[in-house]
């Protein structure tokens, strides 16, 4: 799922599906179904095969001399909507995980009065660029400020986008929130969107905030791919459901 950039009614952000995965997986051989499950067939492997779709950078981070500021530049494809005052509120960085790699994080200043602070788990097929105006929007509208982050492999952000990556991306997110701003626990609502749930859910399991948000939350790997599988398998991966 993805912002696609317009407003429906009363000003709310729309959203749609994103069908990538539905589409390749209808065109697939029997020969790149079994690369797919058994080459090599652990849940790990398979999540990132299904769940994750990063699309080409929309951004690039430039760092200064004196390697402690980065300036954010957007392409085309990010379809900024904003003037470049809007621009001004957003600071980029980058911060390491636990698994060496290094994510670009985003933090939105919406409101100087803000209480909460989003912390914000994209979906599968964007990134930090192709966000950043849904993020002046959903902050200004709600008198939030937004924190957000790349998953290793997307847009800035190196390595490559897996399970226990996904899992390592938040929790450097969530420590930068905390020591680089001074943010409290009780100030920061965890939101995570379609693949982003998994993370947050992960992290809300192990650290106390204000409030969980949840939205288009999936259910396994499988199901990403494959809507209508009723069974829960063995290899499958961020199962939700038993059988």
């Amino acid at each position: 799922m993805y912002y696609d950039g317009k407003t429906g009614e009363e000003g709310a952000p729309t959203f749609k599906a994103s069908m990538d995965t539905k589409h390749k997986m209808n065109n697939l051989s029997f020969s790149e179904l079994c690369c797919l499950f058994c080459c090599p067939p652990c849940p790990g492997k398979i999540a990132s095969k299904l769940a994750f779709l990063p699309p080409d950078p929309t951004y690039t981070l430039m760092c200064d001399e004196s390697g402690s500021r980065w300036t954010l530049h957007l392409s085309e494809r990010a379809d900024w909507q904003y003037s470049s005052r809007e621009k001004d509120a957003i600071e980029c960085f980058m911060t390491r995980t636990s698994k060496g790699n290094r994510i670009a994080c985003m933090f939105v200043r919406c409101s100087p009065n803000a209480k909460y602070t989003l912390l914000f788990s994209h979906g599968n097929a964007v990134d930090l660029g192709q966000m950043s105006s849904f993020y002046i929007g959903l902050g200004s509208r709600i008198n939030c400020n937004i924190f957000s982050y790349d998953y290793s492999g997307y847009g800035a952000s190196s390595g490559k986008p897996t399970e226990k990556n996904l899992y390592a991306d938040i929790e450097a997110a969530w420590l930068a929130l905390r020591t680089r701003y001074g943010i409290r626990p009780e100030n920061v609502i965890i939101y995570g969107q379609s693949i982003g749930t998994v993370p947050s859910v992960d992290l809300a399991a192990r650290y106390e905030s204000a409030a969980v948000i949840l939205h288009s939350p999936l259910t396994s790997g499988m199901r990403v791919a494959f809507p209508d599988t009723k069974k829960t398998y063995c290899f499958d991966a961020f199962p939700k459901l038993r059988n």
